[in-house]
């Protein structure tokens, strides 16, 4: 079972790389991020023709996330549903929308697009900060002990100095601060595992590179796109890369996808393709 994380900074502008993407790797689920665009213009119809039922919760020009899927989507959540905090709250953080979640083939797949946060002193960080702590909290009501759990997306943070192409020059700034890698600590909980961290141990594996100063071209990237998964599925767990040749593309996003295959059998009748066959990575 493939599953996928890719931050496309406009679905619309990168709809044909995105498409000819899916065509050669056959993904299960795709998880898309700041798709940009509210859901009666997304464009729907190709990826139904390509055999999906998609999910949206989007945004005019900012922010936005979907989940696309070959299985049947049941019990969704568009935003934050937390039962315990004040409405106020919940309203203000589902303004942006960075979050949706279901239930998909056995296992419960959440899709965020953390805030940026801009600068250290800026209320945007503060905006950041509050969100993942609001996070954290809504995962502690959706997670069962037993549930099996896919956490992915952009978390616009770099969880350790490993993650950077060059740690001492960033250190302590926006998306490598203390209080950033501790707030995500926070929402993980030791409760899951970043799935590339089990294959590769080393620096030098990036799936966000910054449009400005050449960063691709000399390698210069951040890692900040992350699949998380609940513990109990490490067994299952065969592979986990980053796509990084779609930064190649013409007009590319910014990020590449990040891809793992998990053996998992199809447990859904609905299941949209014929070929049961797990496509190696």
């Amino acid at each position: 079972m493939l599953i996928a994380t890719w931050n496309v900074n406009s679905v619309r502008t990168r709809l044909s790389q995105i498409t000819n993407w899916i065509k050669d790797v056959n993904p299960d689920i795709l998880c898309l991020q700041e798709t940009k665009v509210v859901d009666e213009a997304f464009p729907l119809s190709y990826f139904e023709e390509l055999g999906y039922e998609v999910i949206i919760n989007g945004q005019k020009s900012y922010n936005g996330v979907a989940i696309i899927s070959k299985f049947k989507i049941e019990n969704v959540n568009k935003g934050f549903t937390n039962e315990n905090v004040e409405e106020i709250i919940s309203i203000k953080f589902n303004e942006q929308k960075r979050l949706i979640s279901a239930d998909i083939n056995g296992l419960k797949i959440i899709n965020v697009y953390v805030p940026n946060g801009s600068s250290l002193d800026s209320d945007k960080f503060d905006y950041k900060i509050k969100w993942l702590n609001h996070l954290s909290s809504f995962l502690d009501e959706q997670i069962g002990e037993d549930d099996l759990v896919c956490f992915l997306g952009d978390f616009n943070i770099a969880p350790k100095e490993i993650d950077i192409h060059s740690p001492q020059k960033y250190e302590g700034g926006i998306m490598a601060s203390k209080m950033e890698r501790e707030a995500l600590n926070n929402v993980l909980k030791g409760r899951f595992i970043d799935s590339f961290r089990i294959f590769e141990k080393d620096s030098g594996h990036w799936s966000w590179w910054d449009y400005r100063n050449n960063a691709y071209e000399l390698n210069k990237g951040w890692r900040i796109d992350h699949i998380y998964i609940s513990k109990n599925l490490s067994s299952k767990l065969k592979s986990c890369v980053i796509e990084r040749n779609q930064r190649e593309n013409l007009q590319p996003s910014d990020h590449a996808p990040v891809l793992i295959n998990l053996e998992i059998e199809n447990q859904n009748e609905d299941y949209l393709d014929d070929d049961d066959d797990l496509f190696e990575i």
